[in-house]
């Protein structure tokens, strides 16, 4: 038997170190839907730790902590917010919005891929990210309450689901991409 090529060992650590991260920031997500900042509209930490994921992962990384992480809420680990979890929570009303972190990831990764990993690209890719997220929930949430209980206008549903949430979302842009700025360099 041979001895395995030093290409093929760095390979096996990088991969190894990949899964690592991924695990550690689906966890991170997990720890961040916990905690809840108690506002007129409580709103927690989750959306914050997606942009850091894909900050300092990089987009194909950080897409794979995201998807782990909505993984295991649906199989029922209680990773959502209030420690909850299950498939019930992704195709309730607001699972929209949990499933829109996949699409804040992608367009995070398809901005670094395109535009670089410049700093104005970060916010740019953070701010177009949840853009997609508030889209693809709004309009979830919208299918979901018209079929379970009428006829709701979109303005509505704004003033519910985003308009309460724009100032911490950009409060979770701004310290993400500070975090991320700054702790770069450490994360391989």
């Amino acid at each position: 038997m041979r001895d395995p090529s030093p290409s093929a060992a760095a390979g096996r650590r990088t991969r190894t170190l990949d899964l690592a991260y991924i695990a550690l920031f689906a966890v991170l997500i997990a720890v961040c839907s916990w905690i809840s900042i108690p506002m007129q509209v409580p709103f927690t930490l989750q959306t914050f730790a997606v942009f850091l994921a894909c900050g300092l992962l990089g987009g194909r990384r950080g897409t794979q902590a995201v998807v782990v992480y909505l993984l295991l809420g649906a199989v029922g680990v209680p990773v959502f917010s209030g420690f909850t979890g299950g498939i019930g929570r992704l195709i309730g009303a607001t699972g929209g919005y949990l499933l829109g972190f996949v699409f804040t990831a992608l367009v995070m990764w398809a901005c670094e891929a395109f535009l670089g990993k410049k700093p104005w690209v970060l916010i740019l890719s953070m701010v177009l990210g949840l853009l997609v997220c508030y889209a693809f929930g709004t309009a979830w949430f919208m299918a979901l309450y018209t079929i379970n209980t009428g006829a709701v206008g979109l303005g509505t549903v704004l003033g519910w689901c985003v308009i309460p949430f724009l100032l911490p979302d950009a409060a979770k842009i701004a310290l993400a991409f500070i975090l991320t700025r700054r702790l770069s360099k450490t994360i391989r």
